[in-house]
């Protein structure tokens, strides 16, 4: 198992380390929630655990899928190790569902099925707020190639697919989710995490948020909708 060196980065969810192999890193998630681009904080105890092993379930089953992912394998109950991606600064955000900043941008009732699934672009950016582009943009910034960006699509949208399937044995609904891509080897592959930090994911029966909507909302029990999401996906509960 590679060794962890030096901190390479630490973001508002997640440290990176450098390792002894050059093409991996590891990846440690942390407690610490945000939201509203880091104007609200706080702390969900277990989550940096809960969405590690959250991630490495829904990243096993997408590699079984034909999905290329940066993930390599589980590093204890909260790190991961993962292939070394340049990171495309494009967020992709699939949705099934209207919900959050697609039903106030659009006066779509939350909870309105959405005719087919919608993709939409956000410029990686803290400093600016992860402002919504389109491919114009991404062309123009040379922030990915449209060849690339056909791939992110590609995929993004087989993600979907996959993931609706699943979680629907599991009686959640996949409301909509976020994804981040990056280059290794030339090759477009997903990387950082699909978890309740990333997703929304609603009780398919109940709607109830198992989510951090929970946390943006100031919904309570925060931590039982994360607990309940790695119990609906493992079949164990979170200890």
């Amino acid at each position: 198992m590679p060794q962890k060196l030096e901190k390479l980065y630490e973001g508002k969810a997640k440290r990176v380390y450098r390792t002894d192999c050059p093409d991996q890193y590891l990846v440690e998630f942390k407690d610490d929630a945000t939201a509203f681009n880091g104007a609200k904080k706080g702390t969900i105890q277990n989550k940096g655990a809960l969405n590690n092993q959250i991630s490495a379930v829904f990243f096993r089953l997408l590699e079984k899928r034909g999905i290329p992912t940066h993930f390599v394998g589980l590093h204890g109950d909260r790190e991961m190790l993962v292939k070394s991606l340049d990171i495309v600064l494009v967020e992709v955000v699939v949705r099934n569902i209207a919900a959050g900043s697609l039903s106030k941008r659009l006066g779509l009732p939350e909870g309105t099925a959405l005719s087919r699934p919608v993709v939409e672009y956000y410029y990686k950016s803290d400093e600016l707020g992860d402002p919504m582009i389109n491919e114009y943009h991404i062309g123009a910034l040379n922030l990915a190639t449209p060849g690339q960006m056909e791939r992110i699509k590609e995929i993004a949208l087989a993600v979907n697919e996959i993931l609706l399937d699943y979680l629907s044995d599991k009686e959640i609904d996949l409301v909509d989710f976020k994804l981040e891509f990056g280059l290794h080897g030339g090759e477009i592959i997903l990387g950082d995490e699909i978890s309740p930090d990333t997703c929304r994911f609603w009780d398919q029966k109940t709607h109830e948020r198992l989510d951090k909507d929970r946390f943006r909302r100031d919904l309570g029990n925060v931590e039982g909708a994360y607990e309940e999401i790695f119990k609906r996906l493992t079949g164990k509960s979170y200890s």
